[in-house]
């Protein structure tokens, strides 16, 4: 029987860092719940984008990160910190929004507050923001250009209304779909690619292939924190 040969192990290598990538999409899609409304934790919602994003104080493994060192609304500015990559990319297109376009905070406590997007810009990655107790302002922070760590891209908005809390809950995976997209797009391209392969060593790569995938298909039925992924393979990955 024919062994791997050197070019295969690192092909293979290749093949589990894609799908460990994979792995961190399929359980973060696969998990995510739409939050609009949703009374029981912060969310932001960007619906010139279609960002509809919970929030937490914890880690950007998790999503969207509110800088502890930040405020809650109407208490002070705003951080709020996003990938652009992985983790459903929920800050990807923050470089479309323009002068005038929505920000919404729901709060639960507090209330649902409109910021007015006021300014965009892009600073070096050393850049510090400082947010003012007692500011009205709200800060949107991700990484630039994308999969870079370079610079930083910075939107700014400022409160222009405040309403009550819509207490209807609906809990709800619009995009739990993604997951299974993935999942077959990477069955679908690994089969493709073990095909083309030289065929005394197709074997290898199809099973490095059917094996990942199969545990694609099984977290997009029985998810796990995405989080679990990402806080291991991070070090792969230096953007926001």
């Amino acid at each position: 029987m024919n062994k791997p040969t050197i070019s295969t192990i690192v092909i293979i290598i290749c093949i589990l860092i894609i799908g460990l990538y994979a792995l961190g999409e399929v359980n973060y899609f696969s998990t995510k719940v739409s939050i609009e409304r949703n009374i029981e934790s912060p969310a932001i919602l960007i619906p010139s984008i279609g960002v509809n994003e919970k929030l937490n104080n914890v880690s950007l493994s998790q999503g969207v990160l509110h800088e502890p060192t930040s405020y809650n609304p109407l208490d002070g500015d705003v951080l709020l910190f996003g990938h652009r990559t992985l983790q459903g990319s929920p800050f990807l297109r923050l470089n479309e929004l323009n002068s005038g376009d929505k920000l919404v905070l729901e709060w639960p406590g507090i209330g649902e507050i409109t910021y007015t997007v006021t300014n965009s810009t892009i600073v070096p990655a050393t850049y510090e923001l400082v947010a003012q107790e007692g500011g009205n302002k709200l800060y949107l922070i991700t990484c630039d250009p994308i999969g870079s760590t370079e610079n930083r891209l910075i939107i700014q908005g400022e409160v222009s209304e405040t309403n009550p809390l819509n207490t209807e809950i609906i809990k709800d995976n619009p995009q739990e779909s993604n997951a299974w997209i993935i999942s077959a797009i990477f069955l679908i391209v690994g089969i493709i690619f073990s095909f083309i392969y030289p065929k005394n060593q197709r074997i290898f790569i199809l099973a490095a292939v059917l094996i990942i995938s199969a545990i694609l298909f099984y977290c997009c039925m029985f998810p796990i924190p995405s989080e679990i992924i990402y806080d291991k393979i991070n070090f792969l990955n230096g953007g926001l």
